[in-house]
């Protein structure tokens, strides 16, 4: 028997914009990276070490997210915004000093919302856990639906300013009538709502577009093997990143003796997207180089805490 048509909810609706114009707009170039974190675990475990406050512990996602954040300060191209005029010829690339990542979480209710992870190159692991917990706490109190809708009518009003008015009024009309419409709050429930102070509850600033987006898909499902073959740049971002998960590996190793000797070691896929219009190989090299630096020493991470 034929199923009914499913209606997409704003979540969707607004992913489904997003990669729609990634696919579109963007040249992707893929980068796959076996990192080895065999060391890093080591430390990690150590940095843990009598630790009985699971909430104080620090992930091994907030880890690599820190370590991801070093290696876009090595190769600051990566963490960027590109705007281009394909009939105009016209682009202009800005490159931040702060690395913000967009993160992904799926939170209790089961909902999906990426969140803003401001500056996590200067924060410190200890701040990076916070700010996670703090997001969860928030979360409790959250609206997903009408989050991502104020959002999404935010973005609206932005192009119909900047002149793309059919596109516009055509979302806008989708999002509040037939079967597409959104179910927003109403009323004293909507009125209750935002009298709920910014501090208890995430707001549009909490999922604003970062610098560069980071996703954690092992964290999903820890015993997947391989890595991810591609993955969406959403614009303007110019890089995106999907860590799979960690998975025993056979390595060429040469001992003390000067003889190679196969190990096996913990290999963390990592995947790059970059977008080919402003980055080349040579501009990623930079980024690898300082991630491969902090895994080979990897005791550098205590000094992050």
């Amino acid at each position: 028997m034929k199923r009914e048509p499913e209606t997409l909810d704003i979540a969707r609706k607004i992913v489904a914009n997003m990669t729609t114009e990634s696919w579109v707009s963007i040249p992707h170039a893929i980068m796959m990276y076996e990192a080895d974190v065999t060391k890093l675990l080591d430390e990690h475990k150590k940095m843990n070490a009598g630790i009985t406050d699971h909430s104080k512990k620090i992930s091994i996602n907030t880890l690599m997210m820190k370590i991801i954040a070093e290696g876009l300060k090595a190769a600051p191209r990566m963490n960027s915004h590109f705007e281009f005029k394909p009939k105009m010829l016209k682009g202009y690339l800005t490159i931040y000093d702060h690395v913000d990542v967009s993160m992904p979480m799926i939170f209790h209710t089961g909902e999906m919302m990426t969140i803003n992870m401001r500056d996590v190159g200067n924060k410190s692991l200890t701040q990076i856990t916070d700010y996670l917990a703090d997001v969860v706490r928030r979360s409790k109190q959250t609206q997903v639906t009408q989050v991502m809708y104020d959002v999404g009518m935010a973005d609206t009003i932005r192009k119909l300013k900047s002149g793309k008015l059919i596109r516009s009024i055509a979302k806008i009309i989708g999002a509040n009538t037939g079967r597409h419409k959104v179910k927003q709050l109403q009323g004293q429930e909507k009125k209750e709502y935002y009298a709920i102070p910014e501090t208890e509850r995430l707001t549009p600033k909490d999922i604003e577009q970062g610098t560069t987006t980071i996703s954690n898909l092992g964290s999903i499902y820890r015993d997947q093997k391989g890595s991810c073959a591609f993955l969406e740049i959403i614009p303007p971002q110019t890089t995106a990143f999907a860590l799979a998960a960690i998975q025993k590996k056979p390595v060429v190793v040469t001992n003390a003796e000067g003889k190679e000797e196969i190990e096996v070691h913990k290999i963390l896929p990592i995947t790059i997207a970059f977008d080919h219009r402003v980055l080349d190989y040579n501009h990623i090299v930079p980024f690898m180089q300082r991630v491969e630096e902090i895994l080979n020493d990897p005791t550098v991470i205590h000094q992050w805490k």
